[in-house]
């Protein structure tokens, strides 16, 4: 599909600048850095002379062309490459999610929902030019174009019908002359003292909106493909005229989708570099903390903005309009020292055991010239001991038990995960919509069995992961994961030695389907055996219902 791109898309443009496509075409805003002033002293600037260009001048201009030429032919690409949108005249999400679940393939339509959420930039060039670097502005001019993710009337409902506690599913906040306070009451949030509170001019949050909506809930567990990392949200309600937070930075990858009225942000640099892409969230700042902002801007419904974890935010409402938004969020902890975290440890422990290097003793004086009451001593001992410590750090890469480490990353992550939702096709096919009932006093279709001939697959792409601890191996899987975080234990059952290579037989021809009886196991027993034991777990379904 050709679209229209901006010609200068991967540049800054001027943020007070109206966006300049016509309605319902998107468009896009990045911090800018101002342009070089063309008056002087209220003088205008002398006009270019009337010479030929310079060699030097000529060069200059035909490099300048080259590069905008790349910059365009690599737009082109990305667009070429990628569906710039699967949803682009903002039809109702129910409708993209129902065309989504007719995609075979649960990284291909996480793909293609992540690129819904981020039109019309291709998920290429939001990767290569703006993840973890900069913020990003789409203005689409388009309220309806997020519409059916959420609302006020579903926040509503929500309260209404389900156990909604103060301080775990909701917090009510202020943020008034520089103050930022919380006000939950203990108990269940009912829906006459929550909507007081919001009369009265607190921000209304709600912490785990995929707990209580199943199209949040569909949402979120199709993205955390996409992200291979939790994709979380939480949803803000704001009253007019108000603030509920302080400037403050997070430790996740941020896109607020605005859904409802309008919002004022204010994004700001990362103060330092040691605030760059940072492992924890912030303190509540005051304006003097924290500079002045490269983006000004006004979210109305349909808009979305992007922010890398570290960048300071803060949003208010204007006296005329409330604001519903919904900030999805991903890669908390996902970084390459929280992977170093786990393979130091480990590769140490692997280094004693098989490296006399690591287990000779510390030299008998060390304490009296290491430490840091001794280092600002002249002591050549203290270089020979540092030396010592940068060979042997040297060498542990050597014993880094780098896959094991990962398998640790992706239970972690498999923990995280909301359980799939399953499409009415997945439904029919799998453990859940199994033929087996009870009618009229008898149980019915009881009987149906997988044989060699049944194709099966995965339920999902990422939705099982074989690990060993060494001694055992075992099948971790998200199946049977809660819709609230962490609520279920991690889940897992062990795999037998001869069993391996059929899961991950199964795990590699994911989309396909394959026979059972193709499973390379000792005997036709195993094969189905096996193949029930997942089918039970609900990690694989069936092509056709059984």
């Amino acid at each position: 599909m050709e679209r229209k791109h901006m010609s200068a898309y991967s540049l800054y443009q001027t943020l007070s600048q109206e966006s300049p496509p016509p309605a319902k075409k998107p468009s896009l805003q990045v911090p800018v850095k101002k342009k070089k002033k063309q008056r002087e002293n209220g003088v205008a600037a002398t006009k270019p002379s009337s010479k030929s260009p310079t060699k030097v001048e000529r060069k200059k201009k035909r490099k300048q062309l080259i590069k905008s030429a790349q910059r365009e032919e690599n737009l082109k690409r990305d667009n070429e490459q990628e569906d710039p949108c699967v949803n682009g005249d903002g039809e109702v999400l129910d409708t993209l999610l129902a065309d989504l679940a007719r995609v075979n393939n649960s990284r291909e339509r996480a793909s293609k929902l992540f690129q819904w959420l981020i039109h019309p930039i291709p998920a290429k060039t939001f990767f290569r030019d703006t993840w973890e670097k900069k913020p990003i502005l789409v203005k689409r001019q388009n309220p309806d174009y997020y519409k059916g993710l959420f609302s006020t009337a579903e926040f509503d409902r929500i309260l209404r019908q389900d156990d909604v506690q103060y301080g775990v599913n909701l917090d009510v906040t202020s943020y008034t002359n520089g103050k930022r306070e919380t006000h939950n009451p203990p108990g269940r949030a009912l829906p006459f003292t929550v909507w007081d509170f919001y009369e009265s001019g607190c921000s209304l949050r709600l912490l785990n909106p995929q707990a209580f909506s199943s199209t949040v809930w569909s949402v979120l567990s199709i993205l955390q493909e996409q992200f291979g990392s939790m994709a979380g949200a939480n949803v803000y309600l704001t009253p007019p005229g108000t603030q509920g937070f302080a400037p403050h930075y997070d430790d996740i990858e941020a896109f607020v989708v605005q859904l409802e009225g309008k919002k004022h942000w204010r994004v700001y640099n990362p103060r330092t570099e040691d605030e760059v892409l940072p492992v924890f969230s912030s303190p509540n700042f005051s304006e003097a903390d924290i500079g002045k902002a490269i983006l000004d801007v006004v979210l109305e419904a349909g808009d979305l903005l992007y922010f890398p974890r570290g960048f300071i935010h803060q949003g208010d409402c204007f006296p005329d309009a409330h604001s519903l938004h919904i900030t999805i969020s991903s890669y908390q902890k996902n970084s390459w020292g929280d992977l170093l975290l786990k393979v130091v440890p480990a590769a140490l422990e692997v280094a004693m055991e098989e490296d006399v290097d690591y287990r000779q003793g510390l030299p008998l004086d060390y304490l009296t010239y290491m430490g840091v009451q001794n280092s600002d001593k002249d002591d050549p001992r203290r270089a020979k001991f540092l030396s010592r410590v940068e060979n042997l750090m040297k060498k542990l890469t050597s014993y880094a038990p780098v896959d094991a480490a990962v398998d640790q990353k992706a239970r972690d992550f498999l923990h995280d995960c909301l359980p799939p939702v399953l499409t009415p096709e997945e439904l029919a096919s799998s453990v859940q919509g199994a033929p087996a009932r009870w009618e009229n006093g008898e149980v019915l279709n009881a009987g149906a069995r997988i044989s060699s001939q049944t194709r099966v697959r995965l339920l999902r792409a990422g939705c099982a992961r074989l690990c060993s601890d060494g001694e055992m191996v075992h099948l971790y899987y998200t199946t049977d994961n809660s819709r609230v975080y962490h609520k279920e234990e991690l889940k897992s059952f062990e795999i037998k030695t001869e069993h391996t290579d059929a899961i991950e037989s199964l795990i590699h021809s994911y989309p396909k389907f394959v026979t059972v009886g193709s499973l390379p196991c000792d005997s036709a027993e195993d094969r189905i055996g096996l193949a029930e034991l997942l089918f039970e777990r609900g990690i694989i379904h069936t092509a056709e219902p059984l």
